[in-house]
């Protein structure tokens, strides 16, 4: 990876707290990990931040790939503080605490932070052999990821274009299905769920990207923000598509949410499409940077209650109307910092956000729209290219 992190203000909370470095230990789902080490492998791994650079220590399995590709300026193998002899003296979790030590004792530290997640027999052994562990209880490391380098907006926007070529597809099995006694049919048997999921997944992982869920939900499974959806189509129906996928080789998300209906669904229906369009458009306009997540999430709700409809901000127990916050960071996690929500901070250029404001009701349906985009100094870009309507066709989506 070549994210280029700046991790000066994590180096200036070493310093002002008299401590020697930061260590992770953990494997590459941990964003956290892989944003530091620049490296990913399946088995936990140790990153060490240090004033003089960042430094692993991995298995020997893992060496030769790690030199090679990792952001660090040394690597380190653990047979270098002879593990395999200190596993069998003193057995596996004593022998990986006496290696870590060392490690640690080669990069002249002993007192370390760690994040909320480190885990507690690594903190408690280090502790034993005299280390100081000291919980950085901010998400430093979390909060330096928010703000993306131009690598990593590149990265994104490539995610984003395999995301449109997914939603493309789904869009295009929805609009030349046939109508049949209420159901849509594709190629002779019921266009389900499963099936426009099926198709969205195989063209993601044709494009590189490969996702765990996505969201094909109809009627009132769809007035659910994440209920996956299931069963055949409906003709008449609100249908939400949510693809969230990543990028198999860099990691970073995509998110993407439209909504369409094959027939009428009625005039509510059609209305509160309307007015989540409006909701969205208010959202987008209120992005810029020196507002807040908070500011962005009042202004798409402004828009919901004057149309009538509730929000958790008038009625904090409400089950319908708009039950969720306006958006949310995107990038290694596909839910991270910054939130656009009543407790959203500050917006900072740089920033990823998703906007998909909402509107649910079982009796009606659901409809989400949702793009996702980087906050400018003056305002944002939107890093998604696909058109936004109701009714589903099989041309270019833009």
């Amino acid at each position: 990876m070549n994210v280029d992190a700046d991790l000066a203000a994590l180096r200036e909370f070493l310093a002002a707290n008299g401590l020697d470095g930061y260590l992770i230990d953990d494997d590459a789902s941990d964003a956290d990990q892989r944003y530091v080490s620049g490296f990913t492998a399946p088995d936990p791994y140790q990153t060490l931040v240090t004033d003089d650079g960042v430094h692993l220590l991995v298995s020997g399995l893992e060496y030769g790939r790690a030199s090679a590709e990792a952001n660090a300026d040394s690597v380190t193998r653990r047979a270098a503080y002879d593990y395999q002899q200190l596993v069998a003296e003193h057995g596996r979790y004593e022998g990986q605490i006496r290696t870590i030590a060392a490690f640690l004792a080669d990069h002249d530290v002993d007192a370390v932070a760690v994040p909320r997640t480190f885990p507690t027999g690594t903190a408690d052994g280090l502790r034993e052999r005299g280390l100081a562990v000291t919980v950085e209880p901010d998400g430093l490391v979390t909060d330096i990821r928010a703000t993306k380098t131009d690598w990593e907006l590149e990265q994104i926007r490539a995610s984003q274009r395999a995301n449109e070529a997914a939603m493309a597809r789904a869009e295009a099995l929805l609009a030349t299905a046939e109508i049949e006694d209420g159901t849509l049919v594709h190629d002779g048997d019921p266009l389900t769920s499963e099936r426009v999921t099926e198709e969205i997944e195989i063209t993601l992982l044709r494009h590189g990207c490969a996702l765990d869920d996505t969201i094909v939900a109809c009627g009132a499974d769809a007035a659910d923000p994440h209920d996956r959806g299931s069963g055949p189509l409906a003709a008449d129906e609100l249908i939400v598509i949510d693809i969230f996928p990543r990028d198999k080789e860099t990691g970073y998300h995509a998110d993407m949410t439209r909504t369409f209906v094959r027939g009428d669904p009625g005039t509510e229906a059609r209305r509160r499409y309307e007015v989540t369009s409006e909701a969205y458009e208010a959202a987008l306009e209120a992005v810029e940077a020196g507002v807040t997540g908070a500011d962005v999430h009042a202004a798409a709700c402004d828009v919901i209650e004057d149309a009538g409809y509730a929000t958790l901000r008038s009625d904090p127990n409400t089950e319908t109307g708009f039950i969720h916050s306006t958006g949310h960071g995107v990038g290694l996690d596909v839910h991270e910092q910054p939130s656009v929500s009543p407790a959203g901070g500050e917006l900072q250029p740089g920033h990823v956000i998703s906007i998909e404001p909402g509107l649910y009701d079982p009796a009606v349906g659901g409809v989400r729209i949702e793009d996702l985009v980087v906050v400018t100094e003056d305002g944002y870009e939107n890093l998604t290219e696909y058109r936004v309507g109701l009714e589903p066709t099989a041309g270019d989506p833009r």
